[in-house]
């Protein structure tokens, strides 16, 4: 008992107390915490699909693409109403959701994606690198086809 208490006295005095106490005492000193800091990668678009979607990646790894049209309305400085079109590059990874969207989605349709931005690189056919980004749908939502 006196033991303890004239080690904890010492070991008060040092940065080591916590861990040392944790390893009975040893002077092996305990690895700190690793702190997991929490982070936002979500993307949400609603939009009409501007291709059918295509089958890419390999057998082990397969992956469906299309393209998505968003826009946003402004008026210029003739103040005529105009409209800008963005277009996003989605891709999908998850088996069940690939599938369907490969499947039953089709050019003109409206539909409400859930993703996460996702970053790489793509080299064309005469070798050159080109970084790329993309939207890896986590949730789509079909609207009504266009018909």
């Amino acid at each position: 008992m006196l033991k303890t208490k004239i080690l904890s006295s010492i070991l008060r005095s040092t940065n080591y107390s916590k861990q040392l106490f944790r390893n009975n005492y040893t002077q092996e000193a305990a690895p700190l915490p690793i702190k997991i800091e929490k982070t936002i990668n979500k993307v949400t678009l609603l939009g009409r699909v501007g291709a059918d979607p295509q089958k890419r990646g390999t057998e082990e790894h397969p992956v469906v693409v299309f393209s998505l049209a968003t826009h946003q309305n402004y008026i210029n400085n003739n103040e005529e109403s105009t409209q800008k079109t963005d277009w996003h590059r989605i891709v999908v990874f998850r088996p069940g959701l690939r599938d369907t969207v490969y499947n039953y989605l089709q050019k003109g349709q409206r539909i409400h994606i859930s993703g996460r931005l996702i970053y790489g690189e793509l080299k064309d056919e005469s070798g050159n690198s080109r970084t790329t980004t993309s939207i890896a749908a986590d949730d789509i939502i079909f609207f009504n086809s266009k018909n």
